[in-house]
């Protein structure tokens, strides 16, 4: 358990601040944190003001990012990829202070790791609310399709794709959540639901403010990431909608 001097030390490292909410991104490096976090703030990877993204490792320390909506007093921060050789497992969850935040977002690719049960029950030895988030949904029903020999000349009026695609959809869905389901069991965890999401997909859900015919999790997670802001930090008293 952490000392009170410590626990002051990391919320000035992370230039915590009362009244806003502080959303933590962690996940193994190259999960996609930093184009999660640029999706949320509604900005795409090469906007002014996007987080730095890139094939390797492109976050040595946590980086804050405030939210570019004014009705919204929510802090983002891109935490290290867990796992590297510099943050080894067992040090990730103090050696970065995560339990100062007010909730941590798991992110994930293509696996659901250790590192990640590990990040569970930590927070909950915190009490810290936990959302666990798969990303790139859309490379990855690609490759399902691209898997079953589909070849885009011989499907002139696109027929099979929307046949493939509704169907590769449906099995990700389903593969992605029986497999986060079963990890969680075999640790001893409690059922937690598993965010199924693409970077795309939010920017437009967050910036556009339109639901696109490939969206899967976005427009929920963002509404329940509001709701737990709202509950923890405005529901005092007052009453406030977020921005979606």
């Amino acid at each position: 358990i952490p000392s009170d001097e410590e626990i002051q030390s990391a919320k000035d490292r992370v230039q915590y601040r009362e009244g806003l909410f502080h959303f933590a991104m962690t996940g193994v490096s190259g999960a996609g944190k930093s184009s999660l976090i640029n999706a949320f703030r509604g900005l795409r990877n090469r906007d002014e003001g996007a987080a730095p993204t890139g094939v390797v490792e492109t976050t040595v320390d946590i980086t804050r990012y405030p939210d570019p909506s004014p009705h919204n007093p929510f802090v983002w921060y891109d935490v290290p990829g867990s796992g590297t050789l510099n943050t080894p497992d067992w040090q990730y969850f103090t050696a970065h202070g995560l339990y100062v935040f007010d909730c941590i977002i798991i992110l994930f690719d293509s696996r659901f790791t250790m590192t990640d049960l590990a990040m569970l029950v930590n927070c909950r030895r915190f009490n810290i609310p936990t959302y666990i988030v798969r990303s790139k949904s859309d490379s990855h029903i690609r490759n399902i399709i691209k898997e079953s020999d589909y070849d885009s000349d011989e499907d002139e009026d696109h027929s099979r794709h929307k046949a493939l695609y509704s169907s590769a959809r449906e099995q990700y869905i389903a593969e992605t959540r029986a497999t986060v389901r079963r990890n969680l069991q075999e640790a001893d965890l409690p059922d937690q639901r598993v965010y199924i999401v693409a970077n795309s997909t939010m920017v437009s859900t967050v910036k556009d403010q339109k639901l696109s015919e490939k969206t899967i999790d976005e427009l929920e997670l963002m509404r329940d990431l509001f709701k737990e802001a709202q509950s923890r930090r405005c529901g005092k008293g007052r009453s406030q909608a977020y921005e979606v």
